[in-house]
């Protein structure tokens, strides 16, 4: 009898990781969950080698992408060639999902949300470039302040050992613009950050445009505004006090 209930435990487990191959990506095991129900229509979750994400067939863009970043996986991306392979993401049905004519002379750039440079072997690194981890990004930004922004993520990762991090777009405004009427543009960007070891938390925001400045702001104020519980297996605590964030400064300034 005892091994009966034993083998369905082990069943009951098993089924629960197969529903949910990307929890290692996730605080807690809990994958982000939607609270502005105007976004939930054509919503999809992607599971990934070393990300996953929370895709819009309204935006055409992820709303989230999540990855748990460590030590050991940054120096594994330690010089590993950039893929460059920017193309649709053919899981998503066509009507959902950006394709790279959307983007071809728009006068954006297909910004990554999980950066390429997170990832340790090219299989995952290769992954990053599906347009549904990407959005319509100013280049002045993707190229200055974001990116600085993503380094600082990234020494702050090889200080504290591990960082679990989900990045997104803010849409805000009665009138957003688009890519050929299909993909939206977002107003802003955040970035968020989480320490397991430590229990805190932050998250860098920036508009998505061209400038230097960025701000820092909790998971509860990001929440709020992106219409997502972003770490569901937080306290109210941890999203409410903002830890000390690493200062970015963008590509070609000193750090």
């Amino acid at each position: 009898m005892k091994q009966s209930i034993i083998a369905i435990i082990l069943t009951l487990l098993a089924s629960v990781a197969s529903a949910n191959p990307c929890r290692d990506q996730f605080a807690g095991g809990q994958t982000p969950i939607l609270t502005n129900p105007k976004m939930t229509a054509k919503y999809r979750e992607i599971c990934n080698t070393a990300y996953a994400v929370g895709h819009s067939g309204i935006t055409r863009t992820p709303l989230w992408s999540a990855e748990y970043l460590t030590l050991d996986r940054l120096l594994g991306a330690k010089g590993l060639k950039r893929s460059n392979k920017f193309r649709a993401d053919t899981r998503l049905p066509y009507n959902e999902r950006a394709e790279l004519l959307d983007y071809t002379r728009s006068g954006y750039d297909r910004g990554h949300m999980a950066p390429s440079a997170d990832f340790g072997d090219p299989a995952s690194q290769d992954e990053s470039f599906l347009l549904s981890n990407m959005i319509p990004q100013d280049h002045n930004n993707n190229t200055g302040i974001h990116e600085g922004i993503e380094s600082a993520v990234r020494k702050e990762v090889k200080k504290r050992g591990e960082l679990y991090v989900i990045t997104g777009p803010l849409f805000q405004g009665a009138k957003l613009e688009s890519l050929k009427g299909r993909v939206i543009i977002p107003t802003g960007i955040f970035k968020c950050l989480y320490d397991p070891s430590r229990k805190e938390a932050g998250c860098y925001l920036e508009q998505n445009a061209a400038g230097p400045e960025y701000s820092a702001a909790t998971v509860a104020e990001i929440e709020k505004q992106a219409g997502i519980n972003l770490f569901p297996a937080l306290s109210a605590d941890i999203k409410n006090r903002l830890m000390r964030l690493p200062v970015a400064k963008p590509r070609g300034r000193k750090q």
